[in-house]
């Protein structure tokens, strides 16, 4: 196992920790798991509801994400049978609960047209009782499916947050990131949003893309900003196998300068100059952007129920899923398999991980650290009924090369330790969730 200072002297850019553990590290479970039994030795009373919906116009260059493209109307209408079917048993297996947030992502929510659209809504509110305005709810576009009639569909059933996957207001460099959008397209997406009046607005973009200067970078920035969206979200370029910029050479990616980290500190320093608050390494709200409201939710310690094909769910001792694939023809087969899923199926979990109390603890200081919060000794203490540094000294390093800073009860982490937040998330992995992830079999 390399050292974090032997990390620190590469590259930034280890891995993106979204989740712990990675989902390359679930495997099939030896049996598989009733739902109820699962659930029923967990707090219910504020959990996440996502639901995915794994379908695009067009795959992107650098996406990994399981998701299929352009697929026929016929194909859509029976993904959303499956997914009713999947929701009914879910609901039954979760018994009493209650919802605290909810989030449609993918893919592309808005690839369906507005009828589909409004039965995915009717399958939450019929199914967990959401009513519109009921939780904060979001929904992820794209600049050709932000259309009118389907924001103004998501307004009317109470989503009060958008993110647009934009990368770049820059056509050369949207191209080159396998994106065949134009700019004018974009401008109007977001217009429309704005006109929709959603109380927040997100918009994607990425840096490092080939071709792409500082300067253009920022000036990307610049153009988001016109739209002074309540929230950016600035991803580092990651070509991850089998993804459309996996298959152009390695000669051409590396002869090209790495300006990730300039990227970075430009558009950190430009956000907050502007008013803007950093939230993670990825992360920035603005000053403006609404209070959170409706019921409490932690995402260290309340559940995740996802349903549709490609969706994770998270109980405190297991998270479980479908399988994931990236190539055309293994996202293709899961989806067929899943259409094909009798509502019985459904039941039970049986592709996923089982977190052990090390396991629980450290997912729970990674989930914390990688936030602008940090980690909350006391609360962690009353969480497990032990010290953090004691549970995983690791905890000291950071502090010893000033990645990370001591306030009381609370571990944060320092400018220099955000900045390597895709390196000292890797780093925290056990080493059992890193055999799981080097072994993976990825389709």
């Amino acid at each position: 196992m390399q050292s974090l200072e032997e990390m620190l002297d590469g590259t930034p850019y280890a891995a993106y920790t979204y989740s712990y553990p990675h989902k390359m590290a679930y495997r099939a479970f030896p049996e598989p798991l009733q739902l109820d039994e699962l659930w029923a030795r967990e707090d219910r009373h504020a959990l996440f509801l996502y639901m995915h919906i794994p379908f695009c116009e067009m795959r992107c260059g650098f996406c990994n994400l399981f998701t299929t493209v352009d697929p026929a109307t016929s194909f859509a209408s029976r993904y959303l049978e499956a997914l009713q079917r999947q929701t009914e048993r879910a609901r039954r297996a979760l018994g009493e609960c209650a919802i605290a947030r909810m989030a449609i992502g993918g893919g592309t929510p808005t690839y369906l047209d507005t009828a589909d659209l409004a039965r995915l809504f009717d399958i939450a509110e019929q199914l967990f009782g959401i009513a519109p305005g009921m939780v904060p709810t979001s929904v992820e576009t794209s600049p050709l499916t932000a259309q009118p009639e389907k924001l103004q569909l998501l307004r009317a059933r109470g989503v009060d947050r958008v993110s647009i996957g934009v990368q770049s207001f820059i056509e050369e460099e949207a191209h080159a990131a396998g994106r065949s959008q134009k700019t004018a397209d974009v401008e109007k997406a977001l217009a429309a949003i704005r006109e929709a009046q959603f109380p927040t607005l997100n918009i994607d973009l990425i840096y490092g893309l080939p071709g792409q200067t500082v300067e253009s970078w920022l000036t990307s920035l610049h153009m988001a900003l016109r739209y002074e969206p309540e929230e950016l979200y600035l991803y580092p370029l990651y070509i991850r196998p089998l993804t459309g910029l996996d298959r152009v050479s390695a000669a051409r990616h590396s002869s090209t300068e790495d300006l990730r980290l300039a990227c970075y500190r430009a558009g950190r320093d430009l956000l907050l100059s502007a008013g803007y608050t950093q939230v993670s390494m990825r992360m920035f709200r603005a000053a403006h952007a609404p209070e959170e409201t409706g019921p409490v939710y932690c995402v260290q310690e309340d559940g995740m129920v996802g349903l549709g094909c490609g969706a994770r769910s998270y109980t405190s001792t297991h998270h479980y899923a479908s399988e994931y694939a990236v190539g055309a023809k293994g996202v293709r087969a899961i989806l067929s398999r899943y259409l094909e899923t009798p509502a019985k199926e459904f039941d039970v979990a049986s592709y996923g991980i089982a977190l052990d109390g090390e396991e629980q603890r450290r997912r729970y200081i990674i989930k914390s650290l990688l936030e602008a919060g940090g980690l909350n000794c006391a609360a962690y203490q009353r969480r497990f009924g032990s010290d953090a540094f004691a549970d995983l000294p690791a905890l000291l390093e950071l502090l010893r090369l000033e990645l990370a800073s001591s306030a009381g009860d609370t571990i944060v982490l320092t400018s220099a330790g955000i900045e390597r937040s895709d390196t000292i998330g890797p780093w925290l992995y056990s080493m059992h969730v890193r055999d799981l992830v080097k072994g993976y079999a990825l389709r």
